[in-house]
């Protein structure tokens, strides 16, 4: 199973779950517009676009996605509402194309055989640790040896969770007292994991938006630091997301651009809500490929974000 085995069937059903809350949020609101009419007008666009805004594609996305369809409409003279999920689902489709790579055969390995270093952001709650066991465990089943940093000096909760997970998955951490200087952790798990030749590094971080210039010099300092062992770490920059949170999560996302160069996001607690439109929004209006997405409590149910894979399950009928 490489790549999280993002293509497998089990994880096109898990997804599949996963999305069920969106799905409803959006179709069946969807169905019920269109009933009884047989063209698209404009009528059935401005609910759409309520309907859109409603599962947190957020507004400057959804009018995007609104002018597309009006473009085609105007082009075509008349649209028939039975294409109007078939127009829905290629706009989508195009904005998240546009702002997603394509996956790489090798996502986590470096050009001199240092260890991949993968640096977490994002505000308590929206599940940075969970989410850092889950891409431990995952990596660990590829065959990857995985260090971890508890970096997250500023709670003691943070570092005894970290702990839990790498005692649940089998991977080492490296840990300091309660208020030691996070760069530190951070040089030292580096250190470590070059010295013992890791495959994978994934540091935790505080995240604290009451005060963005101080979260801003504590990351620099952390990358600065970092930078010592491994000259071009980290290699990526992973902003963890709540998608449950709508709204919020743009805003989070917004203050942690600003605080650092994010330059992945993973999009978390999908399954709980019917706010997945969230990860569309968020890509189109950020312009940072969203990595990872968490749509379930297991293990597995962290899986590399596949644009094709997610549309096709968002517009996947029972």
């Amino acid at each position: 199973m490489s790549l999280f085995g993002i293509f497998s069937k089990e994880k096109k059903e898990d997804l599949n779950r996963g999305l069920e809350k969106t799905k409803e949020n959006v179709f069946t609101k969807l169905s019920r517009v269109v009933a009884g009419k047989s063209k698209v007008d404009e009528d059935v666009l401005d609910q759409l676009e309520e309907i859109l805004i409603g599962a947190d594609v957020g507004v400057q996305t959804t009018l995007k996605i609104i002018q597309n369809i009006e473009l085609r409409v105007a082009k075509d003279k008349y649209l028939g509402t039975s294409e109007l999920h078939k127009i829905l689902k290629e706009a989508i489709t195009d904005l998240l194309v546009e702002n997603t790579p394509e996956i790489a055969t090798e996502l986590w390995k470096t050009k001199d055989g240092n260890p991949y270093v993968i640096m977490v952001v994002g505000v308590n709650g929206v599940g940075k640790t969970t989410t850092i066991g889950k891409l431990a465990y995952q990596f660990k089943q590829d065959g990857k040896k995985v260090y971890l940093g508890a970096a997250d000096t500023f709670r003691a909760a943070a570092v005894d969770q970290l702990t839990i997970w790498s005692e649940r998955v089998g991977v080492p951490i490296v840990k300091q007292k309660m208020g030691s200087d996070p760069a530190s952790v951070a040089f030292d798990t580096l250190t470590s994991a070059k010295t013992n030749n890791a495959d994978i590094v994934i540091i935790d971080t505080a995240g604290r938006l009451h005060n963005k210039v101080n979260l801003m010099n504590e990351l620099s300092k952390i990358k600065n630091v970092m930078k010592k062992v491994i000259p071009d770490a980290p290699h990526e920059i992973l902003l963890i997301l709540d998608g449950s949170t709508g709204q919020n999560a743009f805003e989070q996302a917004k203050q942690f651009t600003l605080a650092t160069e994010v330059t992945a996001l993973a999009l978390t607690k999908l399954d709980g809500t019917a706010k997945g439109g969230v990860v569309i929004g968020i890509s189109d209006q950020f312009k940072i490929p969203v990595k990872y997405i968490g749509i379930g409590e297991k293990m597995q149910d962290l899986q590399i974000f596949d644009n094709k894979e997610f549309v096709d399950s968002l517009f996947s009928q029972k």
